[in-house]
């Protein structure tokens, strides 16, 4: 959405035009070249100040029995388990099997509040993503490599929007919205019944605009990384407000002690450690209400310490004026991101792939899930795409990997979410619209064909 420098929107009016997805300013809009918003240097045009915002949802209308998202050349995609509630986060235990968050946001009653409150609650509606949270992890297992789990168990419930989840040892940690949780695991376990304790408490509370908590356990497992996203767009709830948030946080794991590891990362989602460097990267979704192509998502490595300019100014140095007051002395010091993704592409899922089943220029680089746009003309995101590296350091323009998640007609017949890296090398995708995880291999693999043939087969019946 976009709103005029330092006020708030024009009018109930404005709101209302803008809830259905239309635009006066979409007439003038300047489009982009697709590559421009993208990459190692993105053009960042003027912020654009229009007094009626963009709202342009993709309605939620999921996928017909018959039809699966589009895969590259030289790819084939699958479904691995469908029937799910909201699947947004997925995790591979050592032992192949795949842990499933069906989740959504919890009750946040400031953050509905206020005529913008309301037709943002709408827009989300109508986007599919007002269901309740299911509050479950399901654990999916493949026991025998056919492509289709076998067995399928509510693995832990009673959490309250979980997200990320961790394994190291005998501990499994779950990042919910306001706390990070750890219980007993077992090798093998298809369900923990014993209740958890708690860890940390994580920021919450009634106004938790970004809710999604992710979570990644260090190298040598003494320590915790988690992602909090920001209590707003640019701070207008307040700085205080802040606290915590916009920032990776680490946790010690045998005390609990918490330290702000990175900050000025408005809302940072997906965490993987690069294979050849062995650094912490993310990927982040920027700030609205300044056009359709401001400002970009991003990938970048995560520096202890580092500042990356939330609220204060963007990619880099580019200052935001909304924001009261002004900390030039925090913009002189404001990292630029390695790595463009486009603007509003709300990109959420990250994994480095290390596996051997998908073809070799896929090593060591970056799928992405991105969840697609709910304020931008043309629309952007909803798809899945790659990013190269070489030496550690990411290189050219995405790539495609899965799209037509949008129908012709402009519907959403899924948004991809988390990514995961399969034991067997296989790509998984968790698509929280179309209920559905996507698995993705060579167009070749005879696990593949059995999955396709298994899917049409129960199609048939």
């Amino acid at each position: 959405m976009r709103v005029p420098a330092k006020t708030a929107l024009a009018s109930p009016l404005a709101l209302l035009i803008a809830s259905v997805g239309c635009s006066a300013a979409d007439e003038v809009t300047t489009q982009m070249t697709e590559d421009q918003g993208y990459g190692l240097n993105p053009r960042l045009p003027e912020p654009d100040k229009s007094l009626i915002p963009t709202v342009k949802i993709a309605e939620a209308q999921p996928w017909k029995a018959n039809e699966t998202p589009t895969p590259a050349k030289g790819l084939s995609v699958a479904r691995f388990a469908c029937n799910l509630d909201h699947p947004r986060w997925l995790y591979v235990l050592p032992n192949g099997d795949l842990l499933v968050a069906e989740t959504n946001a919890p009750e946040r009653p400031e953050d509905k509040k206020g005529i913008k409150g309301y037709f943002m609650s709408k827009a989300m509606e109508k986007a599919g993503a007002a269901t309740p949270s299911a509050n479950r992890i399901t654990l999916l297992r493949d026991a025998n490599g056919d492509g289709q789990p076998e067995v399928r168990t509510r693995f832990l419930e009673g959490l309250n929007s979980p997200f990320g989840m961790a394994l190291v040892e005998n501990t499994f940690y779950v990042a919910n919205t306001d706390a990070v949780v750890r219980f007993n695991y077992q090798a093998g376990a298809t369900q923990i019944k014993q209740a958890g304790t708690k860890l940390v408490d994580l920021p919450g509370g009634p106004l938790n605009h970004h809710w999604t908590k992710n979570l990644i356990a260090s190298r040598n497992g003494d320590k915790l990384y988690a992602t909090v996203g920001s209590n707003s767009n640019v701070a207008e709830n307040g700085i205080e407000a802040e606290e915590k948030r916009a920032a990776i946080l680490e946790i010690d794991i045998a005390s609990g002690a918490t330290r702000v590891f990175a900050s000025g990362l408005r809302n940072p989602n997906g965490m993987d450690w690069q294979p050849q460097s062995g650094v912490l990267w993310t990927v982040v979704n920027e700030r609205d209400e300044i056009g359709h192509n401001l400002v970009p998502d991003y990938l970048t490595s995560v520096q202890e310490g580092g500042f990356y300019g939330w609220p204060y100014s963007y990619y880099g140095q580019h200052v935001d004026e909304r924001v009261e007051p002004q900390r030039p002395d925090l913009v002189a010091k404001a990292i630029v991101p390695d790595y463009a993704l486009g603007s509003h592409t709300a990109s959420l899922g990250l994994a480095f792939y290390d596996g051997e089943m998908l073809p070799d220029k896929y090593r060591n680089g970056a799928f992405i899930g991105m969840h697609g746009s709910w304020n931008r003309e043309p629309r952007s995101g909803y798809k899945v795409v790659f990013v190269s590296f070489a030496n550690g350091r990411p290189i050219g323009l995405p790539e495609d990997v899965l799209t037509g998640f949008l129908s012709p007609e402009g519907e959403a017949r899924g948004r991809p979410v988390g990514v995961a890296v399969g034991r067997d090398g296989a790509l998984l995708v968790a698509d929280d619209v179309g209920n559905c995880v996507w698995r993705v291999t060579p167009a070749a693999s005879r696990v593949s064909q059995a999955a396709d043939a298994s899917a049409s087969e129960a199609t048939s019946r």
